[in-house]
């Protein structure tokens, strides 16, 4: 080998840091993109290939409604929830505010007579003899709605219906919404490993 073969040789060795990069960068785009495509199973000879979501969506949309009713929403928290936020003071502060403003206006636009007694006072105090009872009903009124919710709503079922439902252009979305950085760092890491060999191949062959 002549000089010159040599420095082109040299030339070229120098090259394999940028080459690896680009083909772990590649490597790893096609990985990241073969989650969701070919969307409909392709037949290559003896085998067929699809999209990882694509081909396991119904398993995907199963796992993911264990995974919520299990361990993020469950009837018994959204219960539990509601019956505390039914004897809450600032939803018993809105109703009775509601309940003063019924006396103060409209019992004496019915009954005109009644202005002439109707003090802020005696208002407050009629109101305030409400709250109790008043707590009690909202309590009632959760408990008698919330009876039922426990066998009516099936959190898991209703998670696995609707994702199952989604079409791969709305999962492909949705994923990538809540995931984009983290796919362009796996892609960035590709290129970076690859960039690394490439730069081990010239240490060992120069």
């Amino acid at each position: 080998m002549d000089y010159i073969d040599y420095i082109l040789t040299l030339d070229r060795i120098y090259l394999l840091p940028v080459i690896g990069a680009l083909i772990g960068w590649v490597t790893n785009y096609l990985a990241v993109k073969m989650l969701f495509h070919p969307k409909k199973r392709v037949r290559l000879l003896f085998f067929s290939i699809q999209g990882v979501f694509p081909k396991r969506q119904a398993a995907f949309a199963h796992k993911l409604g264990v995974l919520v009713s299990k361990e993020l929403i469950s009837v018994e928290e959204v219960t539990k929830r509601l019956t505390e936020q039914a004897s809450s003071d600032e939803l018993v502060g809105l109703i009775t505010s509601r309940i003063k403003t019924i006396i103060a206006l409209k019992l004496p636009a019915q009954f005109p007579v009644l202005a002439m007694f109707l003090t802020p006072e005696l208002i407050e105090s009629i109101t305030e003899s409400f709250v109790p009872d008043l707590k009690s009903l909202l309590e009632e009124l959760i408990n008698k709605l919330t009876s039922g919710l426990e066998e009516e709503l099936d959190v898991h079922q209703l998670v696995e219906e609707k994702v199952a439902s989604f079409s791969v252009e709305k999962l492909e979305e949705i994923i990538f919404s809540i995931m984009k950085r983290e796919f362009r760092f796996i892609e960035f890491i590709g290129a970076v490993i690859g960039a690394l060999i490439g730069g081990v191949q010239v240490m060992l062959l120069g």
